[in-house]
């Protein structure tokens, strides 16, 4: 059976949801509001505190905690309170606001397909409903099933929370039931709930065994877990659910459903292995917490993990082969952009069974105490295993190298880089060569891999022409080198110059700031980000941060295509979840127009404040590329100092050539620049 893609909402409903929604009135509904001036302000519902600090506007439609950051529109507000997709946020707001969705005709095989997707739901549905009848009424269920659990230590709020149940020993009794029912066979053996003998006889996957549901991220039941209670060699300890059309293992973790709201709150996940794990944690007091369910960790589950927090903490037990084994695993996790910190439990202990040996404060005072950073513990715990013996240290070396490489920060690289050559007592500036060497084959790999063709040709030349910079000047991303990533990364050079510029496009960017007459008396409308573009591209630049270059290359292509197109209604209604919530956390601060009007307060017109604002926002950009520019230079002359005299003189000339484009942008900040 093909799967089927998520079907999207066309733009115009999305613009009706957003219309209709009232933010303030959404708001309201999880936070308690009050008026202030023009806005309205409460206590940030994601996450702990005491002074108000999450702010409403109801004329911009966005709002954000001026304290952790988390905000946007009334969209990106029901994503991050609920928990749900940018469409299914959109679908929850139509539904409160009696909005009809529109979307596109599925063809009679993608309807099929859908209509087979849902009855596999409603069949999960009905089997975890079965099982927990099991669970509590049946009498093997009591004596058997419930004795497990209760054995275990678990109350029954948590049995119930977690919707657990029990399978009898009968072979078929599920599969009867579920006939009886209604339900197909072909279904039943889809799902993975019954299998099939060659006599086409059905039976029940998970007889004797106590049941886990396994949720979705959204609350659907799209698999089971069960573990068989009786000690039997030839039967597995647990049997999972198969792969199917509801059910990928790689992008599903056991208990997320549950723990996402506390993930968000508390700005912190727990890793554990094992269902029981989640339960005793639960049980004890921290719901921030989800398990892998005894496999190793995919990318599917660390992005899951990552839409909701930077911060991961795994626990281990004592086992010293397990934790070698999982440790490989981790990489992935530094790779996404994750912080990773670990806590190793008493030896003999695991997260289920420490935790019903404490009281709830003395587990989670312990969990806090006891984290430690996940470089440093495998760098200490690789240590105690190679000794001496220099081939392996060599080995360890290489190891925690290569994991240091795949963190994306620069800043926590190096932080790294000199901590571990304190502890392995290498040299610094041996480690960082190294770690520099893997990055660069890395990103070459990457590049080679997703490269993408970004030409594009500026529509017009501007009668004033910005300084060029020098021409074997390149910038540290080109367009077709590198892809967007989905969230925008602030750790490049001209991170705020860029976010300037980019707030300049997004507010102003379809205003005119003049015309263009070329020797043929054609006459060319300049607007805002046409005058943009046309400084980046005149000077071989594009925006280090992916995200806002795909910004800039949609709003200029919009205005070029659509004389009615409004740069800050199409990013704040975008497609893209990240570029919208981007959009709406842009525009919810504000800009300080010119230091020219401070000085002199003399007020002009607005047209005239945005022509000065654009003018003085890009040259000082193109100004902090010189600086940087200066730099390198200084530094490669310092090297050549006697050395090299061609070379030095060389350098020589671009350092006058730039401190006199230097100069003159340093004269244009100081005066209005006006496009005429």
């Amino acid at each position: 059976m093909q799967y089927i893609p998520i079907i999207m909402i066309d733009q115009l409903t999305i613009d009706r949801i957003l219309n209709a929604a009232k933010i303030v009135d959404v708001v309201s509904e999880f936070v308690t509001l009050r008026k202030r001036g023009a806005n309205f302000i409460g206590l940030c519902p994601f996450h702990n505190e005491r002074t108000p600090s999450f702010s409403v506007s109801q004329a911009k439609g966005i709002c954000k905690c001026f304290s952790c950051g988390k905000g946007g529109n009334v969209i990106h507000f029901v994503m991050e309170h609920e928990q749900l997709s940018y469409y299914e946020a959109a679908r929850w707001l139509a539904k409160k606001y009696g909005i009809e969705i529109e979307e596109r005709e599925l063809t009679n095989k993608e309807k099929e397909a859908q209509s087979t997707r849902e009855s596999m739901f409603i069949l999960n549905s009905f089997a975890k409903d079965y099982y927990m009848r099991v669970l509590t009424e049946h009498i093997e269920g009591k004596s058997v099933g419930m004795g497990y659990f209760r054995e275990r230590g678990f109350r029954d709020d948590i049995i119930h929370k977690f919707q657990l149940g029990y399978s009898t020993e009968d072979r078929d009794a599920l599969a009867r039931e579920a006939l009886k029912s209604g339900f197909k066979k072909e279904l039943l053996i889809k799902t993975g709930l019954c299998t099939e003998s060659e006599q086409g006889q059905l039976f029940d996957r998970y007889r004797e065994r106590v049941i886990f549901p396994i949720l979705s991220l959204s609350g659907k039941v799209v698999a089971f877990g069960g573990r068989i209670l009786k000690k039997n060699e030839k039967l597995a300890k647990y049997v999972n659910s198969p792969e199917s059309e509801v059910y990928h293992k790689s992008n599903e973790l056991y208990g997320i459903f549950f723990a996402k709201q506390a993930i968000v709150k508390q700005d912190l996940c727990y890793l554990v292995e094992g269902y029981t794990d989640v339960l005793s944690m639960h049980q004890a007091g921290v719901e921030n917490v989800v398990a892998s369910s005894g496999t190793a960790l995919t990318g599917g589950q660390i992005r899951l993990i990552h839409r909701f927090t930077d911060n991961i903490c795994v626990l281990y037990d004592g086992d010293a082969a397990g934790i070698k084994a999982s440790i490989r695993g981790i990489d992935l996790l530094l790779e996404e952009g994750l912080n990773v910190k670990v806590v190793l439990l008493p030896d003999g202990e695991d997260p289920d069974s420490f935790a019903h040996k404490l009281s709830a404060t003395e587990f989670t005072d312990y969990l806090k105490k006891s984290q430690t950073d996940f470089i440093r513990f495998k760098t200490t715990l690789l240590l105690e295993e190679a000794g001496k013996d220099p081939i392996r240290r060599a080995t360890l070396i290489s190891d925690i190298v290569k994991s240091i490489s795949l963190i994306p920060d620069q800043i926590i690289r190096s932080v790294y880089v000199k901590e571990c050559s304190q502890m392995l007592q290498i040299n610094e500036e041996l480690l960082h060569r190294e770690v520099n060497k893997l990055k660069l084959n890395q990103l070459e790999k990457q590049q080679n891999a997703t490269k993408r063709d970004a030409s594009y040709i500026p529509p017009f030349t501007p009668s004033e022409e910005m300084p060029q910079l020098p021409e074997d000047f390149r910038p540290a991303y080109i367009p077709g080198e590198e892809p967007a990533p989905q969230q925008p990364v602030t750790n490049y050079r001209y991170a705020a110059n860029e976010k300037e510029l980019i707030r300049v496009i997004l507010k102003y960017g379809e205003v005119e700031m003049g015309k263009e007459e070329d020797d043929e008396d054609n006459i060319t409308v300049v607007h805002v980000c046409d005058y943009i573009k046309h400084q980046m591209d005149s000077n071989e630049l594009a925006f280090e941060n992916p995200m806002y270059q795909q910004m800039m290359m949609e709003a200029w292509q919009g205005v070029y295509e659509n004389p009615s197109f409004v740069c800050m209604k199409y990013f704040m209604s975008h497609q893209d979840a990240a570029i919208s919530r981007l959009a709406a956390d842009l525009l919810s601060e504000r800009f300080v127009l010119s230091k020219y009007h401070t000085l002199v307060q003399k007020t002009e017109s607005k047209e005239v404040q945005i022509v000065e604002l654009v003018s003085r926002v890009t040259m000082e950009y193109l100004s902090e590329v010189l600086n940087d520019q200066m730099k390198n230079i200084l530094e490669e002359l310092k090297q050549n100092v006697g050395k090299d005299p061609e070379r030095e003189a060389e350098l020589m000339r671009e350092m006058c050539y730039v401190n006199e484009v230097k100069a003159k942008l340093s004269k244009s900040l100081g005066e209005r620049i006006i496009l005429k």
